[in-house]
């Protein structure tokens, strides 16, 4: 995939397309001036940025050159407007595309965090059934696995299109899967805690959650025009 390398700006003006796509069917495909609004928008997006229509318009043409765009003039208007062609390009199926795009525009994201946000644009019922959205990212080069945060116990997947977003971090070993925590001796066992969701940490499960909730707040907003405080 290094013929589609992606700058910053390309980055995020892809993932903008896909993600009114999916989400605003009735206002795609965009024109420079939706493109770049997109792209500035403050909610779902990380980091929150402040392009130029100029800086978008050269990502814009870009993504032309590469095949992952193409122009359209629809009948009866004079603006120029722009759809992705991901889809085609990268062969991936919508749910799968959803999971890059989320990941474009927000950066590197634990399970929980990414199955509650791109699920905005597609529906992913459940964390295996992000696994399975995954596995045709991750064995095109598109995504990989990253070890967990310090602190957290929660893998994270980060896209690979743009290496200027990357983070500083060490991919996960795809032969290691997580180790089971030691039980504790009986004679000193603590009262059982109130049980979390089945096969999760309280705590990862709780992030999640939270994750959900503020993604469907967040397209709640955007769908009224206004925008949440940072």
């Amino acid at each position: 995939m290094a013929d589609l390398t992606l700058n910053s700006h390309e980055a995020r003006v892809l993932g903008v397309l896909v993600e009114k796509e999916m989400t605003t069917p009735d206002q795609y495909p965009l024109s420079l001036n939706a493109a770049t609004g997109g792209s500035n928008q403050k909610s779902n997006r990380s980091p929150v940025v402040d392009y130029l229509e100029a800086e978008v318009d050269v990502a814009l043409q870009g993504l032309v050159m590469k095949g992952l765009a193409g122009r359209v003039v629809p009948a009866g208007s004079r603006v120029e407007k722009f759809r992705h062609n991901a889809r085609e390009r990268l062969k991936l199926g919508d749910v799968s595309l959803a999971v890059l795009a989320e990941l474009l525009l927000r950066g590197a994201q634990q399970p929980g965090e990414l199955r509650a946000r791109a699920s905005r644009m597609q529906p992913i019922a459940s964390l295996p059934a992000l696994t399975e959205a995954l596995a045709p990212l991750l064995e095109a080069g598109l995504v990989r696995r990253l070890a967990p945060a310090p602190g957290t116990r929660a893998e994270r997947y980060q896209q690979l299109l743009a290496p200027e977003e990357l983070a500083d971090a060490t991919p996960a070993s795809p032969a290691s899967p997580p180790s089971p925590a030691a039980p504790a001796p009986a004679a000193t066992a603590a009262p059982a805690s109130p049980p979390g969701p089945a096969g999760g940490d309280p705590v990862e499960a709780l992030a999640a959650e939270v994750a959900r909730l503020r993604a469907g707040l967040e397209h709640l907003a955007e769908s009224l025009g206004v925008e949440l405080p940072g």
